[in-house]
């Protein structure tokens, strides 16, 4: 067997696999692609009327909040444009799971909307996305290891891509749009996975950085990163008397004023008495591979260093800029908005090929074989 038929087999035989959950993850991804200009369409409680008035305080906005979530454990509160609401988070894992979010007027703390995300729409799409619906230790490494799978089928897609010659090269960047319907699904499969080959495998690489752990470390030392990928927070000295009543505010009123237009500012309560409170600082808020990781003392307000790539950004080297970068490269915002219709059609495109890639083989597998040619009759002698 030639090096290509066997090559043939494994694209078949992993096809065959994993059809089924890389359609679903593709999809999956696709929708999500845009999840925040859909939002932003269909939820006006997201945004509020501009106004002259400052915005309130977090602590005053959490006091506001908490009464819509008694016993709820809150994580932060999100501060955006003059025209976009405050969002207060809250979530928890144990031993009670929960997501809500509350959206506030920040500049009179009227309550917009109170939201249990666990039944969003996007929320449930993100979760087929990542886990295929299924208990999170299940779903991970099955999306993991489909997304590897992928990763084998673009590169043995690409080797029986490969022309033999120049006249056959001619046939691999085109559909023959005026063909019979199985030629033209032959070709769909061929060209548009040969162009989508080029995209996705970004998509991909950067899904298996969540994956696996070995490829994520494994990566980001390839790229020549010698820090720790692994978020553990930075802890507060709790010898110290507390110095300030409201100190996230503090911190907030500091920070406050270096927020941009078009950028965000979150702040994050410490979830224990050890605990650092996180300010988080993006200049851009559609992406994230800029934002500015503080960590502060709760206690003296002293800002804590760091020992993870997830620090301030003007201290973080090119390697861990592109580590970073690993969420706004896989859904193309990175690019802008060009990225994402990149990334959305290449997705759909993705989604595609497992269903025009079964019907040739099944095309092949009901193809009836030729009639065998009968044999030649022999000669009859003339009768007198």
């Amino acid at each position: 067997m030639s090096f290509k038929k066997i090559i043939g087999k494994v694209h078949l035989w992993l096809g065959l696999a994993s059809g089924l959950l890389v359609v679903i993850i593709s999809l999956t991804g696709c929708i999500y692609a845009f999840q925040e200009e859909i939002s932003n369409t269909t939820q006006p409680y997201r945004f509020v009327e501009a106004s002259d008035k400052p915005y309130l305080p977090p602590s005053q906005l959490r006091t506001i909040a908490e009464k819509q979530l008694p016993g709820k454990a809150i994580h932060s509160v999100g501060y955006f444009d003059r025209t976009d609401a405050a969002r207060v988070t809250f979530y928890a894992f144990e031993p009670e799971e929960y997501y809500y979010m509350v959206y506030l007027n920040p500049y009179t703390g009227e309550v917009l909307k109170t939201k249990d995300m666990e039944v969003d729409f996007f929320h449930w799409i993100l979760d087929g996305h990542f886990y295929l619906w299924l208990p999170p230790t299940i779903g991970q490494p099955v999306v993991a290891s489909a997304t590897l799978v992928f990763v084998v089928m673009m590169i043995t897609g690409i080797v029986l891509w490969w022309p033999k010659n120049k006249a056959a090269r001619k046939q691999r960047f085109s559909v023959k749009w005026d063909a019979k319907w199985r030629r033209k699904n032959y070709d769909l499969h061929n060209v548009f996975g040969f162009y989508m080959t080029w995209v996705v495998i970004f998509i991909a690489l950067t899904g298996l950085v969540w994956g696996f752990q070995w490829f994520a470390k494994g990566s980001y030392a390839l790229i020549g990163g010698k820090k720790s990928i692994e978020y553990v927070e930075p802890l507060s000295d709790t010898t110290k008397a507390r110095q300030y009543a409201q100190p996230i505010d503090a911190i907030w009123s500091n920070l406050k004023g270096k927020r941009q237009d078009g950028g965000s500012l979150e702040v994050h309560f410490p979830a224990t008495d050890s605990g650092t409170i996180e300010a988080a600082l993006n200049v851009d808020k559609k992406t994230y591979w800029q934002t500015d990781y503080i960590y502060y003392d709760q206690y003296t307000l002293k800002e804590v260093p760091a020992a993870h790539i997830w620090g301030r950004i003007d201290q973080a080297t090119v390697s861990d800029k592109v580590y970073r970068m690993n969420y706004d490269v896989h859904t193309g915002a990175v690019l802008g908005l060009p990225g994402k219709f990149l990334a959305f059609f290449a997705s759909l495109i993705a989604a595609s090929l497992p269903i025009t890639g079964f019907m040739i083989w099944w095309g092949r597998k009901k193809k009836k074989p030729a009639a065998k040619p009968r044999p030649a009759m022999a000669p009859t002698p003339a009768t007198a």
